[in-house]
């Protein structure tokens, strides 16, 4: 079978190009050596199945462990009535785990379910399991959220911390270790069922050891994937330069990098050609950000479901604010566990780049589907000779679209407002051959930048709020500095300015600034 990059399910070794990540399983097994509980509450399509699978591998091999990995996804919801279907279900699940390694630990379980009809007995097979299983027992329960917003699950995890309890007294057996994985911590989960204050950190699983392990994948461990790729499939590509580009875009999130490896090798890279040339990356990213696909579907329905966190993420990457990471804040710990924010050095910043984008995206198209740009905006205005974008002629042409649609609407016209109309307006003229990638800087004065890519050349934007002309001047040495670090020449000021008397509306400057002794154009142009 050949083998390819896996973005859906587990990621079996000789099926997919893999990441290394033996050394985050030595992590795990140090906690397993330990007799810990633990969550591995992590987002969508983070590598945590696959995570297990490779744990179930590596126990299997030992004679001490006995490792068994299971899930309650696709069985129903009848399991979860009462004690009684629970318990015998769950033994059979047992059953069938071990029956091919260990007949006779199955044969026991199906002869001990038929007399099993609660909990207390359920604790008492489970007891003379461990015991005849003379082995360390490991469970892994896969997809928790498929059934944890249900009492009797919670329960059942009740029932297994205090057995833990009694473990660790010597009064009881019971489990060596118990895995639990899922989105949500179990915490959250009873959030989930019992949302009244005083309930609302009363956790069955509080037994449970903190898991701090970084399940993302850093830029060596990218390359593992890559060398593993080169060396299966033979093609030449730059393995440093890719794997720190696809950090760049990704931050190591486990289904945006192997994402973006699927597309390049199977949708940009010729069929005959074993070559990757240093534009597919961009190329890729532009590819994604306008495919649909579960990931950035539940990234919006996320958004959208809950207002309080659709509030924070627009002060964050639209206006700026540098908000401080607390794992308190109920809002900030749900954009953490959903994978929309991460702790970056103290503040709560984006996920990834890509994220951000596709939020980006998402925002200026409800404001492009409730104003008229159409007479504006035709992308044919705005392409040169050469196929490259007339950058110049784009910001003239929304200033004259704002003159004209908001002249009246200013006094209540915000500044998140003017950025995303520009999204908006700018959008459909690159969408489709190139894209635009914003970062917003904190400061004395909030910086929102934008970097255009189009026709594999590069362009700066620099969206600002009038300040006066010194907050300009200062503004434009910034810029310059920023265009030098990319070795270009021209970038360009979009100043908006919402005094309602003596603003700069229509205005338009043409500076040059010198940077390391090389001269930089810069073009401001005033809405």
């Amino acid at each position: 079978m050949e083998k390819e990059f896996n973005i859906t399910g587990t990621c079996i070794p000789n099926m997919h190009y893999m990441v290394d990540i033996s050394n985050k399983l030595d992590g795990v097994i140090k906690l397993i050596k330990k007799g810990k509980y633990f969550i591995i509450n992590r987002p969508r399509q983070y590598g945590k199945t696959t995570t297990l699978f490779l744990l179930n591998n590596k126990l299997k091999e030992t004679e001490d462990y006995l490792p068994i990995k299971i899930s309650f996804e696709g069985i129903g919801d009848l399991i979860f009535e009462n004690e009684n279907s629970f318990s015998k279900e769950f033994l059979q699940i047992l059953a069938d785990t071990v029956l091919l390694n260990n007949l006779e630990l199955a044969d026991f379980l199906e002869e001990q379910k038929n007399n099993v009809c609660n909990f207390s007995g359920l604790s008492r097979v489970i007891t003379k399991f461990i015991i005849k299983s003379d082995k360390k027992v490991v469970l892994m329960i896969d997809e928790v959220d498929k059934s944890s917003n249900n009492q009797l699950f919670l329960s059942f995890l009740g029932m297994l911390r205090n057995k833990y309890l009694l473990r660790n007294e010597g009064l009881d057996y019971t489990f060596h270790n118990v895995i639990l994985a899922g989105v949500h911590d179990v915490k959250t989960l009873k959030v989930k069922i019992r949302p009244d204050e005083e309930h609302k950190y009363n956790s069955p699983w509080n037994i449970a050891t903190d898991f701090d392990l970084d399940m993302s994948f850093s830029v060596e461990e990218i390359k593992t994937m890559l060398d593993d790729y080169v060396k299966y499939k033979k093609v030449n590509l730059d393995k440093d330069y890719f794997s720190e580009k696809i950090y760049f875009y990704t931050s190591g999130y486990p289904f945006l990098v192997s994402k973006l490896c699927k597309i390049i090798d199977e949708k940009i890279m010729p069929e005959n050609e074993l070559k990757w040339n240093k534009e597919y990356i961009d190329m890729a990213v532009n590819q994604l950000l306008k495919e649909s696909n579960t990931n950035f579907d539940s990234l919006i329905k996320n958004i959208e479901n809950n207002s309080k966190l659709k509030e924070l993420i627009k002060k964050i990457i639209l206006d700026g604010y540098e908000i401080s990471y607390n794992q308190d804040n109920q809002v900030i710990a749900i954009g953490i566990m959903y994978g929309i924010f991460k702790n970056y050095n103290g503040k709560v910043k984006i996920h990834n780049r890509i994220y951000e984008q596709r939020i980006y995206n998402y925002m200026s198209s409800l404001i492009e589907t409730s104003i008229d740009l159409g007479a504006y905006n035709e992308r044919k205005k705005f392409i040169k000779s050469d196929g490259d974008l007339d950058v110049e002629k784009i910001l003239i042409k929304f200033q004259e679209f704002m003159k004209h649609e908001y002249s009246k609407k200013r006094e209540g016209f915000l500044e998140e407002d003017g950025r995303l109309v520009f999204l908006a307006f700018i959008n459909p003229i690159i969408n489709g051959v190139g894209f635009a990638f914003k970062e917003v800087k904190g400061g004395e004065e909030k910086r929102f930048d934008i970097v255009i890519t189009y026709n594999r050349k590069m362009y700066i934007l620099e969206l600002k709020i009038w300040r006066g002309e010194e907050y300009r001047q200062k503004g434009l040495i910034q810029l310059g500095q920023y265009l030098d670090q990319y070795e270009l020449d021209e970038g360009y000021l979009l100043i908006f300015d919402f005094r309602k008397t003596e603003n700069n509306m229509g205005k338009i400057d043409n500076d040059v600034v010198e940077i390391n002794e090389k001269k930089k154009k810069i073009t401001s142009v005033y809405c």
